[in-house]
């Protein structure tokens, strides 16, 4: 099979070929290109030792010389060349103590992950594929290169990587692959947090969420994620739903995946980190009701804290932190559709979540059963459309856009201090009210009594 390398990738490998090395592009390149998927990367492993590399070419840096990498690059384009290597004892169930290079690309290709993963590629040799990865990709079969076991034990973040890549391609995971992974995974809790949200978030990115379900049933979430396991564990004995929390909570973000193609990376990311988080607290919530049936009162505010704890520990940024807590907080909620009440809601969730909260309210109805969905969507729908007039008119929802500022107020007396914020809230109250009354003179009229 013929694979199309970029002209800067033939010429790195050419120009180690005339000069008597072995050089392929190894990896995740071979694979997508088998795939039909345009690589992001090309990595290219050679028998040229590091310094070789570097004697060969005119600009290269050293990013990690002493485990056999060189950064070759080619205008403004960097290519990361790696030498051979059969990797030592791993002490932390991540790194390898020590390297050794190696001259035989079996041995380079043996200590990598899985099976799709340990392909390299020439167009002097073509595919090299001593692990069968080309049978794994058209079987859809996600397998460990030897050992699992063995690999699993090197580095922990593998395990992971398995249902991630899983979940990118929508494969299956080889019976003694997952067998290992649930054996192996509390080693996860020596992995990086960072390291951790990496991965756990490029499955949540992917068309496949139900891997979430697998992470559970591997025993992997236990580990950094106990929150997610109670979720899976907890049915909802309600006419609203008809699955328990965790299953919700994969529907939730499939509808997101289904309905919201072109929302933007950062939309899309925050979105389905507060889908999944959304309903995390319904474990600690839950009781029965007089009715008979159980109930979850007080889930959304119950959810804050827990969603800031599991972002916290996954050491996310303070701004998805927040975004997120805002759509835990209002998921469940919509106030009474008038447009004082409405605006008041926007302010209480903030402009900028706005979009974002409404997406996630359309998926969670639709993770629900039948029982009042009319109404449900009505009301929705009905907050939807009267949110959107509120945007199009330009309604003021901030201090920021009140038609008077705080040194108007102190020209009319008002101290600075608390008393001036309060003056200002006052006066916000009111144009949410009616933002018509937003004008100078009527705004100061109506601090005055006169208005």
């Amino acid at each position: 099979m013929q694979i199309t390398v970029p002209k800067n990738v033939r010429t790195i490998i050419g120009i180690l070929q005339d000069n008597g090395f072995e050089a392929y592009a190894v990896g995740g390149c071979v694979r997508d290109s088998i795939l039909g998927i345009v690589p992001n990367d090309w990595d290219i492993t050679t028998n040229a030792m590091p310094l070789q590399v570097k004697s060969l070419f005119r600009r290269t840096i050293d990013i990690g010389i002493k485990h056999g990498t060189v950064k070759v690059m080619m205008g403004n384009e960097g290519y990361e060349i790696t030498t051979y290597r059969i990797d030592g004892v791993y002490e932390d169930s991540r790194h390898p103590k020590e390297v050794t290079f190696t001259t035989d690309l079996y041995e380079d290709l043996r200590r990598r992950d899985f099976t799709i993963n340990a392909m390299a590629y020439s167009d002097k040799s073509g595919i090299v594929d001593p692990f069968e990865g080309q049978s794994d990709l058209r079987s859809g079969i996600i397998r460990a290169v030897g050992s699992p076991r063995e690999r699993f034990g090197e580095d922990a973040l593998r395990i992971l990587r398995a249902l991630r890549f899983s979940a990118r391609f929508g494969y299956e995971i080889e019976e003694e692959t997952a067998s290992a992974i649930r054996e192996l995974s509390p080693t996860l809790s020596n992995i990086s947090a960072e390291r951790i949200r990496e991965e756990l978030e490029k499955l949540l990115l992917s068309d496949n969420p139900d891997r979430l379900r697998w992470a559970y049933e591997l025993g992997v979430t236990k580990v950094f994620f106990p929150e997610w396991d109670a979720m899976m564990e907890c049915e909802q004995d309600t006419p609203h739903h008809f699955t328990d929390v965790g299953d919700h909570t994969i529907e939730v973000i499939r509808y997101i995946i289904e309905n919201y193609p072109s929302l933007s990376k950062e939309d899309d990311r925050v979105l389905r980190i507060a889908a999944l988080l959304h309903d995390i607290a319904k474990p600690v919530k839950k009781f029965r009701g007089r009715d008979g049936y159980e109930h979850f009162t007080g889930h959304p505010e119950e959810g804050v804290p827990m969603a800031e704890d599991v972002l916290k520990r996954l050491k996310y940024d303070n701004d998805t932190i927040n975004k997120t807590k805002k759509l835990v907080r209002y998921h469940d909620e919509l106030p009474d559709l008038t447009y004082p009440e409405v605006r008041r809601f926007i302010v209480l969730a903030g402009r900028e979540n706005m979009d974002n909260l409404i997406r996630l309210k359309y998926a969670d109805l639709y993770g629900h059963t039948k029982y009042k969905w009319d109404e449900k969507m009505e009301k929705l729908t009905s907050f939807e459309q009267m949110y959107q007039k509120i945007v199009r008119d330009g309604d003021p929802l901030s201090i920021k856009e009140l038609a008077v500022n705080g040194n108007d107020l102190m020209k009319e007396g008002v101290a600075p201090g608390p008393a001036l914020g309060e003056a200002l809230e006052r006066l916000m109250d009111r144009v949410l009210d009616d933002p018509q009354m937003n004008e100078k003179e009527k705004l100061l009229m109506y601090h005055r009594g006169d208005g």
